[in-house]
């Protein structure tokens, strides 16, 4: 099915695996150019969050699909709203993040959440971040990112995240969750972690965010049309 772009506003996709530090760099690159973001890692992460609230299995594909259409997605800032209640530190636990990656392996819930993602384009333009915002949401993006960071920095990165969110975390064992992530997002067969084939990979294991935020926003300008 051919997508049109939405009013011709422009887009730009950040992907990449967990603590690649896609969050605070679409955030950065949000407030620069004035544009709206989309954490679709969040809206997962939410969903996934309501599912543990009301005691759902993951298996239960159509209690999800109920559960999905009383949910409604919304963004100030850097805070995910859902139904309007703030849920932004309630969903950074590695449980919640877990069942977001089984979640997202199902066809049926990815189609649903795929329309309220198409749909968070607003003018002037749209961040937008997850794993698969350039190969599969917004395969027309006007500028495709991959952002990846060697294992030891982003299990740090979270690490820190957590503990700033007054999360408790056992290091070694959010080392081997984020692997097994990296395991389950790259190897499943729907929407696997891939950059896009002409998606520009940027690895900011040893660049400060706004190095990061420079080179994208450079590849922003000097773009091809």
């Amino acid at each position: 099915m051919k997508i049109k772009i939405k009013n011709n506003i422009p887009v730009i996709t950040i992907d990449g695996p967990t603590a690649a530090g896609k969050g605070t760099i679409s955030s950065s690159l949000a407030r620069r150019l004035g544009w709206s973001i989309l954490d679709s890692g969040a809206i997962y992460r939410s969903l996934a969050f309501f599912i543990i609230q009301n005691n759902i299995s993951c298996n239960d594909i159509n209690a999800i699909l109920r559960l999905l259409k009383t949910l409604k997605f919304s963004f100030h800032s850097n805070d995910i709203y859902v139904n309007n209640l703030n849920i932004t530190n309630k969903i950074r636990n590695e449980d919640v993040g877990k069942v977001a990656s089984i979640i997202s392996e199902n066809s049926n819930i990815r189609d649903s959440l795929l329309n309220i993602q198409r749909h968070s384009i607003q003018e002037p333009g749209l961040i937008a971040d997850g794993r698969d915002m350039g190969t599969v949401v917004f395969p027309f993006a006007s500028l495709k990112i991959f952002l990846t960071a060697n294992i030891d920095v982003r299990v740090e990165r979270r690490y820190k995240q957590l503990i700033t969110s007054k999360v408790s975390v056992n290091i070694s064992n959010l080392r081997s969750a984020i692997m097994d992530r990296d395991l389950r997002d790259t190897e499943r067969v729907l929407s696997p972690l891939i950059p896009a084939y002409d998606a520009h990979v940027i690895d900011s294991s040893y660049l400060t965010n706004d190095e990061t935020v420079s080179i994208i926003l450079d590849l922003w300008k000097n773009r091809l049309y």
